[in-house]
Parts: C-alpha cells; sequence; structure tokens
C-alpha cells in the first residue's frame, strides 16, 4: 500500500513506521511550538510610528496578505490532502501543521491588534488589491477542483490534481510567496527596527520550513510511487506552475513596494523570488530557470533554502529525469 488512498481504516496504527521522514517532522514541529504573545510586540510600537508612510504600507500590505492566507493553506490541508493520504505518520503531522498555521494567523492577528493599523481596511485587501487577489484566486483555484469535482485518487487524473495541489500550496505559496514575505518583513530587523516583529517571523519560517521539507517529501513519494505521473507533459505543466508563480509575485511586489524603501525594492525582492524558485525547481529536479544570484544573503542567518537541497538528496526522485525516461 502506498502513501495514497482514502480508505477510513487504513492509517489506524502507526507503527512500523512506513515514512520516516514524516514521523520525524512530527516530532520536529511539536519540539517547535510557540505561542505569540511569549514576543512583546508592543516594543516596537515606537519603531512603527517613527517609520515613513512606505515603511508602514509594506508591513500593512504583508499581514494583509498572510493573515486570509495563513488560514487559505488550512483549507488546502483539511481537504486536499489529508484525506487522500494512508499514512498515520503523515495525518500526524498535518495535524500539527493545522494548529501551526492556525497559530500564524493569530500571530498576524495580534500584529493587527498591536499595532495602529486600520483592521477593516487590512482585511479587505486581499479583494481589493488586484495583485493580491490574483495570487489568491490561482491557489483556490485548486482546492475548488478538488472540492467540486470529484477527485478519483486511483486515476492518473485524481493524482495529477494531488500533485497540482501540492505544488501550489507547499512549493508555490508556503516555499516561494511566503518566504518572499518573509524576507521583506526581516529586512526591517536589518535596519533595527521591528526586532520582536523580526523574532516572530523567525518561528513561523522555522515552521514553515518543515511545511516545505513535507510537501516536497510527499510530492517526492507519489511521484515515486506513481510511474503514471511521469511524463514529460505533466513534468513540463508543473514547471510552468511556478513560472506563472514568479510572474504573478512580481506583479504584488510591485504594488508592496511601489517606490522602494532604504535598501529594499521590488527588483530586489523579485531576485529573491526567482532565486527562491530556482531552488524548489531544483528540489524538484528541474534545472534552474533564472540562474540569479540570492540579493539577500543575510536571510541564511534567519533561514537559508540550500539547506533543503541537502534534506532530499537520500531520496533517488528526479522529477524531470524520470519523465524523460518514461517518454
Amino acid at each position: 500500500m502506498g502513501i495514497l488512498g482514502t480508505g477510513i481504516e487504513e492509517g489506524l496504527l502507526l507503527k512500523p513506521v512506513k515514512y520516516q521522514w514524516a514521523m520525524d517532522l512530527y516530532d520536529q514541529a511539536v519540539a517547535n511550538t510557540w505561542f505569540p504573545n511569549e514576543i512583546q510586540l508592543g516594543e516596537d510600537l515606537a519603531d512603527f510610528k517613527k517609520m515613513t508612510d512606505e515603511e508602514r504600507h509594506a508591513v500593512t500590505f504583508l499581514v494583509s496578505y498572510f493573515n486570509p492566507n495563513e488560514l487559505l493553506v488550512n483549507k488546502a490541508l483539511a481537504f486536499g490532502v489529508y484525506p487522500y493520504l494512508n499514512a498515520a505518520e503523515a495525518h500526524l503531522y498535518l495535524a500539527k501543521q493545522m494548529w501551526e498555521e492556525a497559530n500564524h494567523s493569530m500571530s498576524f492577528e495580534y500584529v493587527l491588534e498591536t499595532f495602529p493599523i486600520d483592521r477593516e481596511q487590512a482585511y479587505a485587501s486581499h479583494v481589493d488589491v488586484p495583485s493580491m487577489a490574483r495570487k489568491e484566486e490561482f491557489e483556490v483555484r485548486y482546492i475548488r477542483r478538488m472540492l467540486e469535482q470529484k477527485l478519483d485518487i486511483t486515476t492518473t487524473e485524481g493524482k495529477q490534481d494531488f500533485i497540482r495541489n501540492l505544488v501550489a500550496y507547499n512549493i508555490i505559496l508556503e516555499g516561494i510567496w511566503f518566504y518572499s514575505g518573509f524576507m521583506v518583513a526581516l529586512s526591517f530587523r536589518q535596519r533595527n527596527l521591528l526586532r520582536n516583529f523580526g523574532s516572530l517571523i523567525d518561528w513561523i519560517v522555522r515552521d514553515e520550513s518543515l511545511h516545505l521539507k513535507f510537501g516536497m517529501n510527499l510530492i517526492l513519494t507519489v511521484l515515486e510511487e506513481n510511474p503514471d505521473l511521469q511524463t514529460p507533459e505533466f513534468a513540463a505543466e508543473i514547471k510552468q506552475m511556478i513560472l506563472d508563480a514568479v510572474e504573478m509575485e512580481e506583479q504584488y511586489n510591485n504594488d508592496l513596494l511601489p517606490g522602494g524603501i532604504l535598501g529594499l525594492n521590488a527588483n530586489y525582492i523579485n531576485q529573491y523570488v526567482k532565486y527562491l524558485a530556482d531552488r524548489r525547481l531544483e528540489e524538484l529536479g528541474f534545472g534552474a530557470e533564472y540562474n540569479v544570484t540570492n540579493p539577500a544573503k543575510w536571510m541564511a542567518a534567519a533561514n537559508d533554502t540550500l539547506e533543503l537541497v541537502n534534506f532530499f538528496e537520500s531520496i533517488n526522485t528526479s522529477y524531470e529525469s524520470n519523465a524523460k525516461a518514461s517518454s
């Protein structure tokens, strides 16, 4: 029996663990448990009040985006991932991840409560700002496909939809779009601003790095166990999803930083986005597309994305090479 399946009676016994990577990630996630109010954000209020309008706009824009999208990830996990897996260890990890997404959402609520931000305006942004709404619609489309159309996980088409959903959420939303936002949020600390907010983001990044590892491992496991998915056409589609996501993020970042702030502008962020996209493509077995350097090398102190590549070295599944082999 593979990791995919919809049986209620399967996955009721934890041992022997079949997918040790999932169990290891669960143990690490539990060890990482934290709560937003452990950080005193009030100390950052003075910073926020003395920042420029453009800087405050960037913080508000980020919180406006992250707040609903953390909850959107939970919907993707509950409706698009959890029901289609057999392994108890995978279910344990997903349960902890869902709690973490809730915790992240409460963290951004904490920011909204602490800083003088118009909550109604912030809440409305994910609908009112076209570039933000476009990213959300891209994500929602994949859940809708799994909810409103019957997904038969036993068919090649059903398994493809399962993979598409994982790529949309674990790779694009959490592994590229979220990381881009984290970099902007942490850039304030580089200038000795919003240091406690930066610590909160550090904790969120630590969680998200595990979410990314889980999603990547799950994708590679499903591909390894289901050779029918390893076609050049499907590989090309998955790669194109990631390239389209980069273009959407570029538009979003132009709205996030229309004029640029000290040491940071949209071009800088978009180079980081392309750097992230290359890392994700390589982790999936593709070659790099953009071949850009990391402009935010200081982010390595918070979370070096290159470390993620090493995590998958033990898995022999290379998406592109398998696809070519099957053609």
